[in-house]
């Protein structure tokens, strides 16, 4: 696999051995990702991923606790990278319009492979972080886990797009509310649009169609 051009970092919380630090973890995060695309999350196992990657399932515990850790390595890394993709996007932006603007679409759009990384398709892990995200905090242990700072990454995205939005009305009291409804409304509304299209209006001939929409929400309310 190809080298890095940049470092996307991730919580040593989330994983045993960094996957990143050797080529059987990044087979293990490559193969992860398409193998929880493939079968989806109550179906995966690493038994199955150490089948695919011709490896014994106990090297793989060797990296991750459980396949739940797994997933929220894989959550975190995708915020992670989200968070750069904030960065780099709007750093020489001086208006506070254009910088809500260009936030909103990276946080709606359908992301595009970007090759930066040979180990992670963004395409297919943001598919994953649609249909099984929600599954990192919907669960009995939450607490636990937001204290052990697993969702850190996530609340930084929102806490960095809230705080554009106060630059434009820093009279707006819910800023933090409105932009993880805006995160969590475009994946429903992307996942409604492929399995479930009576409850959702997005145009498939039109990608623009749910980044057009909160846009007009969030300077709708901000104004």
């Amino acid at each position: 696999m190809k080298d890095l051009k940049i470092q996307i970092n991730v919580s040593s919380d989330t994983f045993i051995r960094d996957p990143n630090s050797s080529e059987l973890g990044r087979r293990i995060i490559f193969n992860g990702i398409n193998l929880i695309d493939e079968l989806g999350f109550e179906s995966f196992t690493f038994k199955k991923l150490g089948e695919k990657i011709g490896s014994p399932e106990s090297s793989i515990y060797r990296y991750f606790e459980s396949k739940h850790m797994l997933l929220v390595y894989l959550t975190n890394w995708y915020w992670s990278w989200i968070e750069y993709k904030l960065v780099f996007s709007t750093i020489n932006l001086s208006s506070s319009k254009e910088k809500l603007e260009k936030a909103i679409k990276i946080l709606t759009e359908t992301i595009k492979t970007d090759d930066l990384f040979s180990y992670v398709n963004e395409t297919t892990l943001d598919r994953i972080i649609m249909n099984e995200g929600g599954k990192v905090y919907h669960i009995k242990d939450v607490d636990k886990e937001n204290k052990k700072g697993y969702f850190k990454v996530y609340m930084q995205v929102v806490q960095r797009v809230s705080e554009i939005v106060l630059e434009l009305n820093p009279k707006y009291k819910f800023s933090h509310m409105l932009i993880s409804t805006i995160i969590e409304g475009a994946y429903q509304q992307r996942f409604f649009a492929e399995h479930i299209p009576a409850l959702t209006d997005i145009d498939k001939k039109n990608e623009k169609t749910i980044t057009e929409f909160y846009t007009k929400l969030v300077f709708n309310a901000i104004k």
